[in-house]
This record gives structure tokens, C-alpha cells and sequence, in this order.
């Protein structure tokens, strides 16, 4: 099999997967007569090869996938235009901490914040797969050790936590929370309560007020026919 064959058949594999494809299932088309060197040298070929394209073949966490290009969300949405629910402010903030403190506990998340945080909130983190628990602190009550999961990553549409977007020095709040903005474009579950404190909502308020003027970008969709979960 020459050069441009086993280029055709990934394309192929990795247009037809719902999933993100490792590099190791990608040598199983090939019966493992191609090393993983190899595939790694193809799949940049076809990255080349689809630049100037409004599709783009992408690394991320799970592994290689097509995606449509950001700037193609405006006329995708065109066909589906009615607006998937919107996280919280509440829950985009708790996620932005566990991405960029992890891992942390749930009063690790109360003291930034300020607020008591709805436990809720946390289920429903967990609930999309973009949190999870990874361990126990060795303190009074062991309390459990929260960081982000590869969905989380996928769904963002980069391969590591080093491609998040950096945050000024004092990490602010709007900062972090306008840098996850790309997941609001996805479909939330039921929305959790709101805190009780007397002070969440004015915090939100002031919140969004100083966060960055920009529109939130598009999260990516895949070729194959639905962004996965």
C-alpha cells in the first residue's frame, strides 16, 4: 500500500467515527503493518492537506478527529437554529476553577468564590463528564479531590490542560470563565438551583460586567454528524 492509499483509508476511518480515533486503533487498519511513527507522519500530511478547508483534522484528548473550523459555526447554526441551553454563571465559575486550580476540594472552590457552592453544581459537572474525583485529601474528613476529565478536554476541543487559554496573573474570575466560553455552545442538562447566599447573585452580576467584551466561540462540531459525548 503506497503513501496515498493509507492516507485514503484514514481519511476515510476518521470521517466515519463518532468517536476521536488513537493512534493505536489507526494501525489496527493497517494490521499493524504501519508503526505509530508512521500513521503520526500521515495524519500531519492530511492535517496539510485539509487547511484550507472548513473542516480541520484536529488532536484532541481522546484522539484525532474532524471538526468544522469556528468560523463555519455561524452557517452550520443556520440549519439548526434554535439555541441549546445556557450554563449557569455559577457553573461555568466552579468548572473554571477545578480546570485551572486542580485538583481541588469543594471548600477550595468556596473560599475562591466566596459562596457556598450547591452541590448541585458539582453533580451536574460531573453528570456532563467534565469533572470527576480523583482522589482524597489528607485532611479532617478526607474531603474528596476534584479535576477535569478528557471529555472535558474534548468537548474543548484541545488535547492537554498547557492549550487552555492563559489567564492573567492574578486569575481572575471573568478571565477563566470567558476562556471555557466554547462549552456554552453544547446542550446543558436541567439547570441546578442557584445558591442561597445573599451575595451569589450581586457576585455574578459583577461577574459579568468584567468579563471581556467578546462573542463566546463555537464549540467544534465533528464531521462524522454530532459533536460526541
Amino acid at each position: 500500500m503506497n503513501t496515498a492509499q493509507a492516507k485514503r483509508v484514514l481519511e476515510t476511518a476518521l470521517i466515519c467515527s463518532q468517536q476521536p480515533l488513537q493512534v493505536r486503533e489507526m494501525r489496527e487498519l493497517f494490521n499493524d503493518m504501519l508503526g505509530a511513527d508512521s500513521i503520526k507522519l500521515l495524519l500531519e500530511e492530511l492535517r496539510q492537506d485539509w487547511t484550507q478547508r472548513g473542516v480541520e483534522l484536529v488532536q484532541v484528548a481522546s484522539g484525532w478527529r474532524f471538526q468544522s473550523r469556528p468560523e463555519m459555526r455561524e452557517y452550520l447554526d443556520r440549519l439548526h437554529p434554535e439555541k441549546p441551553p445556557r450554563y449557569t454563571r455559577a457553573t461555568m465559575e466552579t468548572l473554571a476553577i477545578i480546570a485551572y486550580r486542580q485538583p481541588v476540594t469543594r471548600g477550595d472552590m468556596e473560599d475562591i468564590r466566596g459562596v457556598t457552592i450547591n452541590a448541585t453544581i458539582i453533580k451536574q459537572l460531573e453528570d456532563r463528564g467534565w469533572v470527576e474525583v480523583i482522589g482524597h485529601r489528607e485532611a479532617p474528613g478526607r474531603p474528596a479531590l476534584f479535576a477535569t476529565t478528557r471529555q472535558f478536554l474534548d468537548d474543548l476541543g484541545i488535547a492537554s490542560l498547557d492549550q487552555l487559554p492563559v489567564i492573567d496573573a492574578q486569575g481572575r474570575s471573568a478571565d477563566s470563565v470567558a476562556a471555557l466560553m466554547p462549552l456554552q455552545s453544547l446542550p446543558a442538562d436541567d439547570e441546578p438551583q442557584r445558591e442561597d447566599e445573599a451575595g451569589a447573585a450581586a457576585q455574578d452580576d459583577l461577574l459579568a460586567s468584567a468579563a471581556p467584551e467578546t462573542v463566546p466561540l463555537p464549540t467544534p462540531t465533528t464531521l462524522a454528524g454530532q459533536p460526541h459525548d
